[in-house]
């Protein structure tokens, strides 16, 4: 090993030897700071460079050269990085013990070096039989041990693929998952697939690789990735569709592409059935072809479902009301009775209102009068959580929507559909205003012709995550009876959350609190981001829980309008995560985030495996390096997490008010500041005040939440449901299916 201090004429060098520690690596950039033993010397040496994956043990040959760095002294800075693994028994228990193969922790590596020293990686590969001779090692941990050893092989040679393509390689995981041993031909092949395929990987990162494999910028099978790249996008935000002319705009934009190649992608990805042009409003326009099938299936199964009568026959509301009146003791508004004749006369009904209009009720007293009919009622919602409250207030078992129509991961669809329809002959749903426009094809096509539906929620919040707007538009359609209740009962007048909900709905400001007794809503004002922060945290971890007796963690949720920005989602997490929960061990980073037992987390997208859902909110359990897996609690429901997999989920004691919907917690934190402004609109407010159960406190400039409770937000999403059903209704053949 020959040293030298740094200057302009050093040759480059070679330095070898083996990895005691990795001091730091990511798994995105590549970039790692080890600390390796050269043979022959005693002291360790600092090695920087770039390495796909770095593991202790492994024996490390680096060409670059030696600097003398003022805080941390001698380095050797790695132009190239290549690994091998290691030969030595030291080496080989450090490589095995390191947490990098699933099922082989320090105590299993010392037991499998122990007995088959440096065989030990062709005995896993070639007769695992032979582990389960070893003490603590059964059928099931050998089998563990031998999949994850053939997975960590490939899952590295994607790495390194990745990483000479300069892509970070924190999704060469998943990669591996969805393409198996073909990985690396695939990729190959048409790196844009990635894009399509692999959650987490988007359009620039495929075009990247794209770049560095040779195909050029102006080629067509960019082109086309580029223009279901930019209509996937709109999806992301809610739109089915867009024009033609903003989407060869956008795509020119982002791809710098003339627009004739741009014209004949687009006349190609219709040829290969990936997109679908309609006119939209006798606009010109374009649609993923899963969202056009979804919608043309919703408008075709509603009309299905609505024709005939009601699967209970004739009622007779007069004389069903005052029976049911004096039974539960609960005297209905006049338009709650007007609300239950027109549900006893329609087969399709849905009911939408605000809180405090008495939505619950009416639901009970409809199911209880169909009750004295023998039905087979079902009841559904699209989270977890608004299933259990669902079934809380009707005294009656609701399922998730994917668990009512029983997903089946190994088809990745669901059992129940048009084939097999549901066992019914009503179907509810709550908080329908978040089913979006594919599940909500799959959940008509399960109901059978001869069922009734009725769809309960509230217009007024935000729509889906998920593309399309449902709700609104099965209202604005005229096709589907509708009732909305608008007046609030008496004992929801008494909360200021309730009351203050309504007015911003109607664009009025909130009632500002001036009496020293405690209410359940206030405004606190602030005049700077940095304001607004302070303060949020000091509710947060002091107020609420000193004044209201509420746990920080388990009781109180912060919606926040956004994700990035120093009041977003992310910055917010990592300082509520340090102060509230910043001792906690043992800790694993993945995916640029550090997670311990009792971190609060939220699942990001649906998970059919694991049935948990995106919104679906957790506390982490437990976690174990040695067998690189953790455990979170979702409501009662241990779920497990390979640290693989921790992509799909975020920290949670903050999140974006788009992912709270239908979700109900104790208290509710909302900052709002003018760098918000894009977001700041009145759904957007309505959604997060809603969210809170006994205390909302918003957080904000006052000039902020003046705009959000003014503006209306006249952008909506770009869809064509509400004129396929009322084209429907006039008897109109232009969307005849």
């Amino acid at each position: 090993m020959h040293r030298k201090h740094p200057g302009t004429d050093i040759p480059v060098e070679r330095f070898s030897g083996s990895v005691e520690r990795v001091t730091f690596h990511s798994e995105e950039s590549g970039f790692c700071v080890l600390r390796v033993k050269a043979r022959g010397q005693r002291d360790l040496v600092t090695v920087i460079g770039n390495a796909a994956a770095i593991t202790p043990g492994e024996f490390v040959e680096c060409v670059g050269s030696w600097h003398n760095d003022r805080t941390h002294g001698l380095q050797f800075k790695a132009q190239r990085l290549a690994t091998i693994p290691p030969d030595t028994l030291e080496g080989i228990e450090k490589y095995l013990g390191s947490g990098m193969v699933k099922g082989i922790g320090p105590h299993f590596a010392k037991i499998l070096v122990r007995e088959f020293g440096v065989e030990v990686f062709a005995t896993i590969e070639a007769t695992p039989e032979r582990l389960l001779a070893l003490p603590g090692i059964g059928v099931k941990r050998a089998g563990r041990i031998t999949a994850a050893w053939a997975e960590q092989k490939a899952i590295r040679e994607i790495m390194v693929f990745l990483h000479s393509h300069g892509v970070g390689t924190g999704r060469a995981v998943r990669i591996y998952k969805v393409y198996g041993d073909e990985a690396v031909a695939k990729v190959a092949e048409n790196p844009y697939r990635l894009a399509l395929d692999i959650h987490g990987i988007g359009f620039k990162t495929a075009d990247q690789i794209a770049g560095r494999l040779g195909i050029a910028p102006d080629s067509l099978i960019r082109a086309q990735a580029g223009v279901r790249h930019v209509l996937q996008e709109l999806s992301g935000d809610g739109h089915c569709a867009a024009s033609r002319d903003a989407l060869l705009k956008k795509s020119e934009q982002l791809l710098h592409i003339p627009g004739e190649i741009l014209t004949e992608a687009i006349r190609q990805e219709i040829d290969e059935g990936n997109l679908v042009a309609e006119e939209i409003d006798a606009v010109p326009s374009l649609f993923l072809a899963p969202l056009h099938r979804a919608e043309l299936g919703v408008a075709q199964h509603l009309r299905r479902i609505v024709a005939g009568p009601p699967p209970w026959g004739t009622i007779d509301a007069d004389r069903a009301l005052p029976c049911e009146e004096a039974q539960t003791g609960l005297q209905l508004s006049p338009s709650q009775r007007d609300a239950v004749r027109l549900a006893l006369t329609s087969k399709v009904l849905i009911v939408t209102g605000g809180p405090g209009t008495g939505k619950t009720t009416l639901v009970n007293n409809i199911l209880r009068i169909l009750a004295a009919k023998r039905l087979d009622i079902l009841l559904a919602a699209p989270t977890g959580r608004a299933a259990k409250r669902m079934a809380e207030a009707t005294g009656q078992e609701a399922k998730t929507i994917h668990r009512l129509l029983e997903f089946d991961p190994q088809s990745f669809g669901f059992k129940r559909d048009r084939q097999h329809p549901l066992d019914a002959d009503l179907v509810v749903v709550d908080e329908s205003s978040m089913v979006d426009v594919v599940l909500m094809n799959k959940l008509l096509a399960a109901v059978p012709d001869t069922a009734a539906l009725l769809l309960v929620g509230d217009v007024d919040q935000l729509p889906s995550v998920g593309p399309g707007a449902v709700l609104a538009d099965l209202i604005a359609s005229g096709a589907v009876a509708t009732v909305r209740l608008t007046e609030i009962f008496r004992q929801a007048a008494a909360s200021r959350i309730i009351v203050n909900a309504h007015r911003i709905n109607r664009g009025e400001m909130p009632l500002k609190h001036e009496s020293k007794e405690l209410v359940d809503f206030y405004f606190v004002a602030a005049a700077t981001p940095e304001e607004i922060r302070a303060k949020l945290l000091q509710v947060v971890v002091e107020r609420i829980p000193k004044r209201f007796g509420l746990h920080p963690v388990k009781d109180i949720q912060v919606l926040t309008p956004m994700n990035r920005g120093g009041l977003g989602a992310q910055a917010l997490n990592t300082e509520l995560q340090q102060v509230l929960n910043g001792g906690a061990e043992p800790r694993v980073v993945r995916f640029g985030t550090a997670y311990a037992p009792g971190d609060k987390i939220i699942q990001t997208v649906n998970n059919y495996d694991k049935e948990v859902f995106n919104g679906d909110i957790g506390r982490i359990l437990e976690i174990d390096p040695d067998e690189g897996l953790l455990w979170v609690d979702y409501d009662g429901r241990r779920v497990e997490y390979a640290f693989g997999e921790l992509d799909e989920v975020a920290l949670a004691y903050a999140t974006s008010i788009h992912k709270s919907q239908g979700s109900e917690y104790p208290a509710v934190v909302i900052p709002l500041a003018m760098q918000h402004y894009l977001l700041l609109a009145r759904n957007l407010l309505y959604t997060a005040v809603t969210r809170g159960k006994k205390l909302v406190i918003v957080i904000g400039q006052p000039k902020a939440l003046a705009m959000a409770v003014k503006n209306f937000n006249a952008n909506r999403r770009l869809t064509n449901l509400r004129a396929r059903l009322a084209a429907g209704r006039d008897g109109s053949d232009q969307y005849r299916l």
